[in-house]
């Protein structure tokens, strides 16, 4: 099996190489694809070396899953032309058709269900939707959801290479080449992920949002967010107030959660943090309590790797069952 990685050379493009590799994905070959400064580098991929080429090249070839991670400005670009003209799976970690009805947004653990054969692009919802939905989607099965207010503190390698670089240059006190964020983001706390839109909520939560009554097909679901980058290299946190239609003790939340694939509860005084999830592919929950000032709700904190479950680890999961449900 041949999978081109879209954007190879970035943070995302490296982890879903590692993800790959550490998964025994059976591919043949990878086809690397980036921007054109990188076209004819050589990449190492399990003791062979590649060639990186242009996206225009890779519309010329044959291959059989493309894993992308380059942005919604060249997704929007190039997509529908590997549609039209090739038969591949495309799965997409940008935001450039998530919110279209015709393409699903999937996390395997919520709705791979809903995946069909003839889907051949599959969108990769946002990193911060990814670990909110995989806990919310099994508590709203047993619980149901009534209301949901989440507060986001994302780590800078979310925004890419341009932001830990802007980190790194200013923990040296350095001024950064080019800067990712409006703002210091060393010793600091930014409250803007992605430009504003006119209601007052920047984009990134407004995808959150949107994001999560698709994912959970809850058009109507109450939700609200807030979302903060933190100077942390990898791994986002939240923390989560839900509220329930019916009645619910923390036991019961925990015991659910414990029977959840993917994820991993943390009790009492232990809980996780983003430098103890790096690197890993579950989801992480702890602080669960109960919310003394509403009925039926309790507060928890979920913690996961954004490279990884966040965006690398759930596209090749959606590859995984695309070749075993759609490819044998």
């Amino acid at each position: 099996m041949k999978v081109a990685i879209i954007g190879a050379t970035g943070l995302v493009g490296q982890t879903f190489l590692k993800v790959l590799q550490e998964r025994n994905f059976p591919l043949s070959e990878i086809i690397p694809v980036a921007s054109q400064k990188n076209v004819g580098k050589k990449i190492q991929f399990q003791n062979k070396e590649y060639e990186i080429i242009s996206l225009p090249e890779l519309l010329r070839q044959d291959f059989d899953i493309a894993l992308w991670s380059a942005g919604a400005t060249t997704s929007k670009k190039w997509m529908l032309k590997f549609l039209n003209y090739t038969d591949a799976y495309h799965i997409d970690n940008s935001s450039a058709w998530r919110m279209y009805d015709e393409y699903p947004l999937i996390v395997p653990e919520i709705n791979i269900n809903i995946l069909k054969k003839e889907d051949k692009l599959i969108a990769n919802p946002n990193c911060s939707t990814i670990q909110l939905v995989v806990v919310l989607g099994v508590l709203h099965k047993h619980f149901k959801l009534k209301h949901i207010s989440v507060s986001t503190y994302q780590a800078v390698s979310g925004s890419g290479k341009k932001a830990l670089e802007q980190l790194h240059a200013e923990r040296q006190n350095k001024i950064p080449e080019e800067k990712a964020y409006p703002h210091q983001i060393d010793l600091n706390c930014i409250p803007q992920c992605d430009v504003f839109e006119p209601n007052g909520y920047t984009k990134e939560e407004m995808k959150i949002i949107n994001e999560t009554r698709k994912i959970l097909n809850l058009p109507d679901l109450k939700i609200t967010a807030t979302a903060v980058r933190v100077p942390v290299l990898v791994g986002h946190s939240e923390v989560v107030s839900i509220q329930f239609q019916e009645k619910i003790t923390v036991y019961d939340v925990i015991r659910v959660l414990k029977n959840t694939p993917n994820v991993v509860v943390m009790e009492n005084e232990e809980y996780p943090m983003p430098i103890t999830v790096a690197g890993k592919d579950e989801v992480f929950v702890g602080r669960i309590r109960r919310d003394f000032s509403r009925e039926n709700a309790i507060n928890l904190w979920i913690v996961a790797d954004n490279l990884r479950k966040g965006a690398a680890t759930n596209a090749i999961q959606i590859a995984e069952y695309i070749k075993d449900n759609f490819m044998t």
